[in-house]
């Protein structure tokens, strides 16, 4: 899964989780869903972090459209990584509303040692 999209907001230590998701494999494309906050503090991310400024006040329907919006063309993966370690309930529903309406498949992911690993997925 070439392309990972994540969100960058609320939560004590999540910004350190999609830190390390970012390092944890060599993803083409990354998109991060953020706020004002997130684009001027979040730091130390690779050239191809795309971050997606929003108005995260917005309901969940114009939160959705917004992101659709912001990554139109921009995806050409029949399967995205998502992680929703960061953010809020509205974000995480406005995201997944955007993958599916766009007509991405996806998995979610998340960073154990180091390593992405996707949930549902086990190695034994």
């Amino acid at each position: 899964m070439p392309t990972l999209l994540a969100c960058l907001s609320t939560g004590k230590g999540t910004w350190s989780e999609v830190s390390r998701l970012i390092q944890a494999q060599p993803w083409t494309n990354i998109f991060l869903i953020t706020n004002q906050f997130g684009k001027e503090n979040f730091t130390g991310k690779p050239e191809n972090v795309q971050l997606l400024v929003l108005n995260l006040d917005m309901d969940c329907s114009s939160l959705t459209q917004e992101i659709k919006k912001q990554l139109k063309d921009k995806i050409s993966d029949f399967e995205v990584a998502l992680n929703l370690a960061s953010g809020s309930g509205k974000e995480h529903m406005a995201l997944l509303e955007a993958v599916l309406e766009m007509g991405c498949n996806f998995r979610l992911v998340t960073v154990s040692n180091n390593q992405a690993e996707i949930l549902g997925l086990r190695r034994e």
